[in-house]
């Protein structure tokens, strides 16, 4: 029994395929934003429970970033003295916000934190 070569699969492969001419598809693919979804305070109230119970406190924060971005940074500033610039900063990935920001952040957006046992 003939036994065909790996190789030799491959270049016959290649060989249809140019005989074809098969045109490449290309998909471009938009990054997901999250921040288009959280349209209603219950969407938000469970987005961010389920931020915070990741234990990744980086994915908090972007969490907190997101919802900041859905109701508009500049209201979310204004609700809280804090410039817009400054929030972008405080909830980009990797940045190291202060508590007391967190807090009129979260504030601003009429949510509380529970701690239960």
């Amino acid at each position: 029994m003939y036994q065909i070569q790996q190789t030799d699969v491959f270049a016959r492969a290649k060989l249809i395929a140019k005989e074809i001419e098969w045109p490449i598809m290309r998909i471009k693919l938009k990054e997901f934003d999250p921040s288009a979804h959280l349209d209603n305070d219950e969407v938000i109230a469970e987005y961010l429970t389920a931020a915070l119970e990741d234990g990744n406190p980086d994915v908090f924060l972007s969490a907190i970033g997101n919802v900041a971005k859905a109701r508009g940074m500049s209201a979310i500033a204004e609700s809280t003295g804090l410039g817009r610039e400054s929030l972008y900063k405080a909830f980009a990935p990797g940045a190291k916000p202060r508590y007391d920001t967190v807090l009129k952040v979260l504030q601003s957006f009429g949510v509380k934190l529970n701690v239960t046992a």
